[in-house]
């Protein structure tokens, strides 16, 4: 099929050392030598692939100098011939080279257009590009990671060996279905169930991931809860090294909620210091209460930070996965209270990196990043119908002939073929794509 040459500046509309300018399409080379004046004797048309030349951008009016560099197709990030224009970083300059480019038979690409041509010439998969867009957006190291094993086709290539395996089997029961002759349907019921059963399992491996893979993307939100007094700020300031939150021996000095971030192995930890628990409050300090017991309910770690004998948080069960029971004051303590997950003293730092490491352990397991994270809610729900319906044709067999069973094998290997883009419908092509900038 083809497709107009686009063109944008991939840098940020800002000032800067160096802008550059991308062309990509079959007149990218033609359109560069309307604009790009070599310093050397090799024309534009002549130039080697992959090597960078010196020379003047003409423009209306004056001319920059700069550099121009040319990607052969297919080997170039688009798939096809690409050019780059690389001028000084103001903004004008750069939107002066643009312009020349698009008056010499360039069109303005749209958001992602040049990743969405990578996509469409085979050069990455959609996951990929989903990565990409994730690293760049990224707020924490984490999802940078998390984002790079996507981009290198880390979950593609698992996803890519699933639908191989169900291709596999699908092929066994055409096979079965065409030559009733041969009688191995009986003895292949067993092997297509064992089959089937360990590709689930590896689906539903990665669906559990998607809760670490939620916090790594949006970060772990942390509700610092307890008494007055218990000492809540003074731990937000132990945890963030600076002091935020004031600290008082005045009982109800936090009334409204005191935030920081934290970055523990990369994952964005976003604190909340909460006002403290108590019955006898006035009515501002009320508000407080209600608002602390509000963060509470939808964080996704509770610090629940103790001076004395641990009594029970209001509206939270004992063995509530995400609450962490702490013991502040230890140094000054002689009593060592029981039922506390982890002793610490927010004034001396004691145990504030033993209580990260607690922290998280509960946000993305005692392994830590290790593997492939599902960060995307898409993939997340492409998994799942994949599951639900490979499930249904394990408990199908014996009770239903293999060629009603390998329709809902073909809707598992069809879900899963809408992570890499291999079944993914223009809808869903391009919301991935409208993620990205111009210029990307």
């Amino acid at each position: 099929m083809s497709r107009s040459t686009i063109a944008a500046i991939s840098t940020p509309p800002a000032a800067g050392g160096v802008a550059i300018i991308r062309i990509s399409g079959g007149d990218s080379l033609k359109i560069a030598g309307k604009v790009f004046c070599p310093s050397g004797k090799t024309g534009v048309e002549n130039f080697v692939p992959n090597h960078m030349y010196p020379g003047r951008i003409l423009l209306e009016g004056f001319a920059d100098f700069g550099l121009c560099v040319y990607f052969k197709a297919p080997r170039s990030f688009t798939g096809e011939d690409v050019v780059e224009l690389h001028c000084h970083g103001g903004v004008q300059i750069s939107r002066a080279v643009l312009r020349a480019v698009l008056d010499n038979g360039a069109s303005m690409a749209q958001n992602g257009e040049f990743t969405k041509r990578a996509f469409l010439n085979g050069k990455l998969s959609l996951a990929s590009a989903e990565g990409m867009i994730d690293m760049i957006n990224a707020s924490s190291m984490a999802e940078v990671r998390a984002g790079a094993m996507l981009y290198a086709e880390k979950l593609t290539g698992e996803v890519r060996a699933m639908q191989e395996e169900l291709k596999d089997v699908l092929a066994g029961i055409a096979a079965d279905i065409d030559y009733p002759e041969e009688d191995i349907e009986a003895t292949s019921l067993g092997n297509v169930g064992s089959r089937l059963s360990a590709v689930l399992c590896n689906i539903r491996k990665l669906i559990e991931g998607y809760s670490a893979g939620k916090k790594i993307k949006s970060g772990v939100t942390c509700a610092l809860c307890g008494a007055p007094n218990a000492g809540k700020s003074s731990l937000l300031n132990a945890l963030l090294g600076y002091d935020k939150a004031i600290v008082s021996p005045r009982a109800g000095t936090t009334r409204d909620a005191v935030e920081g971030t934290i970055e523990i192995d990369g994952v964005a930890y976003n604190l909340t210091d909460t006002a403290g628990l108590r019955e006898d409050a006035d009515e501002i300090e009320a508000m407080g209460i209600s608002m602390a017991k509000r963060i509470v309910r939808s964080a996704d770690i509770i610090l629940y930070v103790c001076e004395g004998e641990y009594t029970p948080l209001e509206g939270v069960d004992e063995n509530d996965p995400r609450l962490i029971k702490i013991y502040n004051k230890c140094d000054i303590s002689p009593v060592v209270p029981q039922n506390f997950d982890i002793f610490i003293s927010a004034k001396t730092g004691e145990n504030i990196d033993k209580l990260k490491d607690i922290m998280a352990s509960k946000a993305v397991g005692e392994g830590g990043l290790q593997g492939a994270y599902i960060i995307e809610r898409r993939h997340y729900l492409a998994l799942c119908r994949a599951g639900e319906s490979l499930s249904g044709a394990i408990a199908a067999i014996g009770s239903y002939p293999l060629d009603v069973i390998s329709l809902d094998i073909t809707e598992a290997w069809s879900a899963l073929g809408e992570i890499t883009g291999e079944t993914a419908n223009e809808e869903i092509i391009s919301q991935v794509f409208a993620k990205f900038c111009v210029g990307k």
